[in-house]
């Protein structure tokens, strides 16, 4: 299945403005957004997709998107560093409400081209291959993430970035479900390097649930509450 999927840089053809929670999204589906969900799909709607239409102008794209057919089964969001500083940027979460998410004050932001950045920096937001949900999910351990990376850097190369960073934390199921976030061995298989470390500030079961699954791979539990940030100099 993996070796039909093709991995392509959105554009304005395809905006995908929420997320692959519920499984692979195709043109129509994307404006089936579910019912039940506890998100105020219509206000994401309404800013998600002029913020992704003016990153696609100004900068070429904010993520690789892999092909299955008709449906996107996976997708690498990115953006560039500096614009986690503008105003209503927050963590550019697109499912998310601010501060989290993006709000409507960052569409009236100038959005600098790239020669006028001082920091050239792409910051991974967040990654997913199939649904992070699913028990048994085809599109995972397959190579995918590996794939979206790989055509991420090749990308920001050429079009004139000077280096990608990501946040990580060790390579275990649970962090992945819910952060979207590819781990530390994952990035350095890529070429990353740790630039930092920070606490995660997991708690509770969430945390016990990593533990147990960091314990599991014969990891010093404590790490479980490492957050790293990676880095991959492309000059």
């Amino acid at each position: 299945m993996a070796e039909k999927v093709v991995i392509k840089p959105m554009d304005r053809e395809f905006l995908l403005w929420r997320c692959l929670h519920e499984g692979p999204l195709t043109a129509e589906t994307l404006e089936q957004p579910p019912a039940n969900a506890a998100v105020d799909w219509e206000h994401r709607r309404e800013v998600n997709i002029p913020l992704l239409a003016k990153l696609v102008e100004t900068y070429g794209s904010c993520a690789m998107l892999a092909w299955d057919g008709d449906a996107v089964v996976g997708m690498l969001r990115f953006y560039p560093k500096a614009l986690l500083s503008l105003e209503g940027a927050g963590e550019m979460c697109l499912q998310q409400e601010p501060p989290h998410g993006p709000s409507e004050a960052l569409l009236e932001q100038p959005f600098p081209p790239l020669c006028e950045l001082a920091d050239k920096t792409l910051l991974v937001s967040c990654m997913m291959t199939g649904s992070p949900q699913w028990q048994n999910n085809p599109y995972q351990r397959v190579g995918l993430g590996t794939r979206l990376a790989k055509s991420l850097l090749d990308w920001a190369k050429v079009n004139g970035w000077e280096r990608v960073e990501a946040a990580a934390y060790e390579d275990v199921d649970a962090v992945y479900r819910i952060t979207g976030q590819a781990g530390r061995a994952f990035w350095e298989r890529l070429g990353f390097l740790v630039t930092r470390v920070e606490k995660a500030g997991f708690e509770g079961e969430f945390l016990e649930l990593v533990e147990r699954q960091v314990r599991a791979q014969g990891l010093d539990a404590r790490s479980a509450q490492n957050k790293y940030t990676m880095r991959r100099e492309l000059r």
